[in-house]
């Protein structure tokens, strides 16, 4: 049911994200929202920055995506989208853990608008902590490539892998 997607699913990719990030219109804020969500050069440009997607498939069909992308010393979840009608149904949850499964980074870095509380307690729900404000700007700045604007409306999350945080700890005594 998950795959990792190729160029030939290109366009039921942009599809699943701008049909699922409708439900972000007059949430976020109203100079973040565009029409269509993400273009076609959007996509494109993600893709060639190294954005790798997967997607649970239903009968043939492209239900929901998730992009993973490594940047210098972590692991990002990027672009996390289920068509509306098949939210809710665990789909999200099971892309997220198979792209966890993929990474072998300390850490896990997500993104997502800091008016979208759902997005975030998601993420939450799967072993992902909000970060601080400060660390929040931090990593904008350091790992993802988007406006000033972006960084003031957005949250980050962080999932630390426990055997790395062993370590550390053993380590340090």
């Amino acid at each position: 049911m998950i795959r990792r997607l190729s160029s030939s699913d290109f366009n039921s990719i942009l599809q699943v994200i701008n049909e699922a990030a409708a439900v972000y219109k007059n949430i976020i804020p109203n100079d973040r929202w565009k029409e269509p969500y993400m273009s076609v050069e959007e996509l494109r440009k993600e893709i060639e920055a190294g954005v790798t997607f997967y997607g649970w498939m239903d009968d043939d069909v492209l239900i929901g995506v998730m992009g993973l992308q490594f940047v210098k010393d972590t692991t990002l979840i990027r672009h996390s989208y289920v068509l509306t009608d098949f939210q809710r149904r665990g789909i999200e949850g099971k892309l997220l853990k198979h792209l966890k499964g993929l990474t072998e980074t300390p850490e896990v870095l997500v993104g997502t608008w800091q008016d979208t509380r759902w997005a975030i307690h998601f993420y939450e729900k799967h072993e992902f902590k909000l970060v601080s404000m400060k660390e929040k700007e931090r990593l904008l700045r350091k790992y993802w490539n988007i406006p000033e604007r972006q960084i003031e409306t957005s949250a980050v999350l962080k999932f630390a892998r426990d055997r790395y945080l062993k370590d550390i700890y053993y380590y340090t005594l």
